[in-house]
């Protein structure tokens, strides 16, 4: 049998997942058993898988042949779609484990639907009704849950609102013939607004589309009652609109072929201090990595299990470059500018640092150059096989601002994202404004069609001295990678770029 664990950040320690069942006598197994349990790309989720020779029914793992173990994370799994490794165990050769991954979801359509309202009740003594529909779904039970309510439309009995999209797994689980319950009601300030009438149908019989079936009487019971056989309805409601498509979520571009890649930006101005003092945040601490390399650390042990290479280019600006003392805003850590690839986390660390004692700090702080240079990768690769994520590490103020909005409005168009992180005690009002959660970011009068920017600022991350690095850094690539699986479905959806097809059985 297969033991799975989680590991836990917070309290340091493996947890038990749960255990697989007892395939006996077989040194192949195929086991039925799955495990769930949530994913998120912004962290980092270490899975261990223990593999045990069952030897009687006791539940005590020492009771049994430890076989080997193997450690993982999640986005490594996600990422290949089916993960081979070998067992760490008490044999030179204690076999192989194949992990797979598959995202639980029984219903990924979205329905697009419009309505509009005929000779509806007037409830407003003074004027004409203020109507807007509520839509719920019904339970097992025969309970009802509210999942979409439209505009008030302001004075009319016919009124037409605007179209609007939900979640089939929202409006009926998922089932077509599940009763789905539509309330017209009379708007009032006060919020007692005033029933007009409902009526209940199916997402099959919307699914008809717009029609003569597709034509309800709004009911309602007490008026019914009251004027019986004189009694008609209180309007009709009409289907205007009915589509449905399929979701795609981040996981289905992933598993089937998106490949994200990262290029590390390091800021070498002369305002992060002199390297070799400790006030510097630049500077060397033996026992706790500066700013910059926690940042690079954080963000590239998450980024690495989506690329299957694990070859970064990282780029410095704001420095004098020997020989000849060129200020530059755009070059490899590496030393070479033709090929500026690191391999793998380690290797940005060990550029940067080398970086550190060859160049001169200078400035100024100007970020356009290195946006740009991502941008003309993203510009080649606009297919969707590849999304680009640009992490900037920077203690001061921007002082090419106008370029740099340039650069984004122009880069918002591109399978790419932006990620600032602001290290020291810096104003950092003109990140937020990049950000563009509050207001859109334009330039010379052209808008961002996207909002690709990311800014955190790394003082909100510092903790305690006697927090552990290791929540630090699952703490930061949280909050600065939280945003991309969003960006990259804003991207795909805007240019209508669906998921590759599965590769069919038997064919490359």
């Amino acid at each position: 049998m297969v033991v799975a664990y989680i590991h836990d950040q917070a309290r340091r320690n493996w947890r038990e997942l749960g255990r697989t069942e007892v395939v006996w006598n077989n040194l192949n197994p195929d086991f039925v058993k799955k495990f769930t349990l949530q994913y998120f790309f912004e962290q980092s989720q270490k899975l261990k898988f223990e593999v045990y020779d069952v030897d009687s029914a006791s539940a005590d793992l020492t009771k049994h042949d430890f076989l080997g173990r193997v450690e993982c994370t999640l986005g490594e799994v996600v990422s290949a779609a089916k993960l081979s490794k070998l067992l760490d165990g008490p044999k030179k050769n204690s076999g192989l484990i194949i992990i797979g991954a598959e995202e639980l979801s029984s219903c990924k359509e979205q329905v697009t639907l419009q309505f509009c309202g005929q000779k509806l009740d007037k409830k407003d003594f003074f004027g004409k009704s203020d109507p807007f529909l509520s839509i719920s779904r019904a339970h097992e039970d025969g309970s009802f849950t509210l999942v979409h309510r439209t505009e008030v439309i302001k004075k009319t009995l016919n009124p037409t609102w605007k179209s609007f999209s939900i979640p089939v797994r929202d409006i009926c689980n998922g089932d077509y013939d599940r009763t789905i319950k539509f309330e017209c009601h009379d708007w009032d300030a006060d919020g007692g607004h005033d029933f007009i009438g409902s009526f209940t149908t199916t997402l099959r019989e919307l699914s008809k589309g717009p029609g003569d079936g597709t034509v309800f009487e709004c009911i309602n019971a007490k008026k019914k009652a009251k004027k019986g056989k004189s009694y008609r309805n209180s309007g009709l409601i009409k289907l205007l609109y009915f589509k449905i498509e399929q979701i795609h979520t981040f996981l289905d571009y992933i598993t089937r072929g998106t490949k994200i890649h990262c290029t590390f930006a390091v800021d070498f101005t002369a305002s992060n201090g002199d390297p070799k003092s400790p006030t510097s945040l630049h500077y060397m601490n033996p026992f706790r990595p500066n700013p910059y390399a926690t940042a690079i650390q954080a963000v590239g042990n998450i980024i690495q299990d989506y690329d299957s290479a694990k070859m970064f280019p990282a780029l410095g600006f704001g420095a004098r470059l020997p020989p000849d003392g060129i200020i530059s805003h755009e070059f490899a850590l590496n030393g070479n500018p033709q090929n500026p690839y690191c391999s793998g986390v380690t290797g940005v660390l060990e550029a940067y640092h080398r970086t550190l004692y060859s160049v001169q700090l200078y400035g100024p702080t100007n970020f356009a150059p290195c946006i740009n240079h991502v941008a003309r990768f993203a510009a080649g690769a606009r297919n969707g096989q590849d999304y680009f994520i640009l992490l900037i590490i920077t203690d001061g103020i921007i002082t090419d601002m106008p370029q740099t909005t340039e650069a984004i409005v122009n880069a918002s168009i591109l399978p790419m994202s932006i990620i600032i992180v602001g290290v020291g005690d810096a104003d950092f009002q003109a990140m937020e404004v990049l950000d563009g959660d509050d207001v859109r970011l334009s330039s010379r009068g052209k808008f961002a069609e996207r909002d690709i920017v990311q800014f955190v600022p790394f003082r909100d991350f510092m903790g305690s001295n006697g927090e552990d690095i290791a929540s630090v850094h699952a703490r930061l690539a949280k909050e600065v990678l939280e945003e991309i699986p969003e960006q990259l479905l804003s991207y795909m959806k805007r240019n209508n770029i669906k998921p590759q097809a599965q590769p069919q059985p038997g064919r490359t």
